[in-house]
């Protein structure tokens, strides 16, 4: 399944979990994403997003790093 879609069409709360390994493909493809945005410009609203997908790349780390499925509450 192709990655980003598996988590942009996913519940906000609810769903599947995704997997440690789901997780890894997420996070390349979504660290790719915020890096073309960053050399995109500085736009306020895309700064916005770029941390924002920077905080959620921390959180999938976390998840491949102790071996645990992100859960959407």
């Amino acid at each position: 399944m192709p990655t980003l879609p598996r988590l942009l069409d996913h519940p906000d709360d609810g769903g599947d979990d995704l997997s440690p390994a789901e997780c890894a493909s997420v996070l390349v493809r979504l660290e790719a994403v915020t890096d073309q945005w960053a050399r995109e410009g500085g736009d306020p609203l895309l700064q916005q997003h770029i941390e924002d997908a920077r905080r959620l790349a921390s959180v999938l780390r976390l998840c491949i790093e102790r071996g645990v499925p992100l859960v959407f509450l």
